[in-house]
């Protein structure tokens, strides 16, 4: 099963990610967490111990010279398109708790310099992930989906659009799936989070009556305390552990 995750920013695309892959990964699947978002936060999410120090594939530079061909930041250089990638993870991956976690990192552009093998061997990187794995793989993306293409999108099983109580998410929701139709990618549903009430919950349905939702996460103060504190992993409310696992069994559902 392939998953990709996205939404507005802020709105905990990066939580519903690592709360997905350690259920995944609890119910004895193999699972690969992608962290395509720029900010990089999802080995935090998932517990990683000193997740600052995780360099990003977009950073080995020695790695992007040798499987390009090019020494990134080289202007006018000829580059490999199809770069090896196969025994990436298997040789970056960090691991924990049955859990392999990729982090892309943020491929700077404008300025100087060229950036064309670093996004070559990301994108390389990210077809392989998604279309030759043969096992769970969940994508924490940026808000949007500019990570997915053609080929990449028709590799997911299901795109999740995460979506809070407020005008802006909802709007980027709908901005989502636009995109994400004009591509070919249909399996799209949504996730309610920060859920304060069910007016919350009534909200965000009646504002996205076409989305189908798997499920939707309580608030939690207690979330967003240990992000301000860097205290490390959170000790989630055992509604919000239930609230997963029937998004989870959804899922499950579907794909058999």
């Amino acid at each position: 099963m392939k998953l990709a995750i996205s939404g507005k920013g802020g709105v905990g695309k990066t939580l519903i990610s690592a709360l997905l892959a350690r259920e995944f990964a609890r119910n004895g699947y193999s699972v690969l967490a992608i962290d395509a978002d720029p900010d990089t936060n999802l080995a935090s999410a998932l517990g990683f111990p000193h997740p600052e120090s995780i360099v990003p594939i977009c950073e080995m530079q020695e790695l992007i010279e040798e499987r390009t061909g090019v020494k990134p930041g080289v202007p006018g250089s000829l580059y490999k398109l199809n770069p090896r990638v196969d025994d990436i993870p298997d040789k970056y991956a960090q691991k924990l708790d049955g859990i392999r976690l990729m982090v892309m990192g943020k491929v700077k552009r404008g300025g100087s310099g060229c950036y064309c093998a670093e996004n070559t061997l990301l994108q390389a990187l990210l077809v392989h992930l998604l279309v030759a794995r043969n096992e769970v793989v969940i994508l924490d993306m940026a808000a949007g989906i500019e990570h997915l293409g053609r080929a990449t999108a028709r590799a997911v099983d299901k795109l999740i659009v995460v979506v809070e109580p407020g005008k802006k998410s909802i709007e980027t929701a709908l901005r989502i799936k636009k995109l994400a139709q004009d591509i070919g990618l249909n399996e799209i549903v949504a996730i309610g989070n920060k859920i304060r009430s069910p007016l919350d919950q009534k909200f965000v349905k009646d504002s996205l009556p076409e989305f189908q939702f798997l499920g939707f996460i309580p608030y939690d103060t207690g979330i967003i305390d240990s992000e301000i504190s860097g205290s490390g992993p959170v000790q989630y409310k055992q509604e919000i552990i239930d609230s997963v696992n029937d998004i989870y069994k959804k899922l499950i559902r579907k794909e058999d």
